[in-house]
């Protein structure tokens, strides 16, 4: 066999990842001034499974840096309620209109038209570099530190020497598990089924999620189709699939029922993707030379659609240390301490509240599958049906989140 020669790069910093998190931070860092090379494994950005929500807090971050009017200009849906049904009763979970910011609503926007305009902005910057098609395999190490990555595209091995080396490569990150980093796990009761209707004109214009006894049930708005997120049992799409697809389009359709005979479009279970849900932690999200980031370093569960605004947040917070840092030109375990200290307790608030709504909330939901007794609204839901002004604590908390991140960082 031929051989081939390893690709061997310097940079100041090397982040494996594509996601929020590191297109966000490279993006940030190149703007300062420091060069940095990003790994994307894939040759695009198109993954359903990727959340769909700009929050209050991204959007602001985004007129921040003078990208927001530019970045409106895409096709979008806003959101200024979170809206749904419950024992098919309407009920607003949370009203951004209330909160004093500058964009009060939520963008709803296939993530990777996001990344992909972040990209754009990015190349603007000849300190910026992004590998597309590359994954990272592994990190180079001296002396206990770590100094570098090595990745793969295609049959070519690549080498990257760095200042900082940073995992921004997600849940089943690669470089988290070469780390040695301990991991905690706060385990889910709830797994997610990720599916495509068609949408038609007469159908509601907004995203909303539809809850009943032994159901629930995401849509978002995609232009011509809803991408539908069915939340199960933990381990429980074997015995749906056990089941059957009729019962599968029936379960839908009492949600939904305005679908109608829509459900039938799904005739094959390819077409109905898994979405297995974790909920974990670093312990210590770094190490001499290393930083991780985004869902690397916490998974979020998908409640709320909050997992694509703290990667943001992560990368904001890591570039406000980072870029001061570089241009001294020490990057220190300290500063690395930092990050973590800004992030974790907001990811650590957030977390709890999560783990919270899926044991106590969507759990027990599911576990009344066979009950033919429509759900009653819980008390909560009937204090902000009426007392509306109360739906401004869960808009702040969704929309803004626990130590909202801002632009630090100076454009070189």
């Amino acid at each position: 066999m031929k051989h081939m020669a390893t690709e061997k790069l310097t940079t100041d910093c090397v982040i494996a990842g594509g996601g929020p998190a590191g297109i966000m931070l490279g993006y940030l860092l190149a703007r300062s001034g420091v060069d940095v090379i990003v790994l994307e494994k894939w040759p695009d950005f198109f993954r359903d499974f990727r959340g769909d929500t700009i929050h209050p807090s991204t959007l602001q971050n985004l007129y921040e840096l003078g990208l927001l009017e530019k970045f409106l200009l895409l096709p979008h849906e806003k959101t200024y309620e979170m809206l749904g049904s419950i024992g098919g009763i309407p009920v607003s979970f949370a009203a951004f209109k209330y909160l004093n910011v500058r964009c009060p609503y939520i963008a709803f926007i296939p993530q990777w038209d996001f990344l992909n305009f972040i990209v754009a902005e990015a190349k603007k910057y000849p300190h910026f570099r992004l590998l597309m098609n590359t994954s990272a395999e592994g990190l180079i190490e001296e002396d206990g530190k770590v100094t570098g990555l090595t990745a793969q595209e295609g049959e070519k091995t690549i080498e990257v020497r760095a200042t900082l080396t940073v995992g921004a490569d997600g849940r089943h990150s690669t470089l988290r598990e070469k780390s040695g980093l301990s991991l905690r796990e706060f385990g889910a009761p709830i797994d997610v089924l990720w599916f495509r209707i068609s949408r038609e004109s007469v159908d509601p214009t907004q995203s909303l999620a539809r809850i009943d006894a032994g159901r629930v049930m995401v849509m978002i708005q995609r232009g011509s189709y809803w991408q539908c997120g069915y939340v199960i049992a933990k381990g429980g799409f074997e015995k749906i699939k056990q089941d059957g697809l009729a019962r599968f389009h029936d379960d839908i359709r009492l949600l939904a029922p305005f679908l109608m005979a829509r459900p039938d479009e799904i005739d094959d279970w390819e077409q109905v993707k898994l979405l297995s849900v974790t909920v974990d932690r670093l312990d210590t999200w770094y190490r001499d030379g290393l930083l991780m980031i985004g869902d690397a370093a916490h998974a979020m569960s998908p409640i709320g659609g909050l997992g694509i605004n703290f990667a943001i947040q992560d990368a904001i917070a890591s570039a406000n240390v980072l870029a001061p840092a570089f241009r001294e030109k020490r990057v220190a375990v300290s500063d690395l301490a930092r990050i973590q200290k800004r992030r974790e307790f907001p990811v650590r608030v957030t977390q709890w509240a999560q783990v919270q709504a899926q044991k106590r909330v969507f759990a027990p939901i599911l576990a009344r599958k066979d009950d033919v007794k429509p759900l009653s609204l819980p008390w909560p839901l009937k204090l902000l049906r009426l007392f509306p002004f109360l739906r401004y604590f869960p808009a702040r908390f969704i929309g803004i989140g626990v130590r909202p991140e801002h632009i630090r960082t100076k454009e070189m």
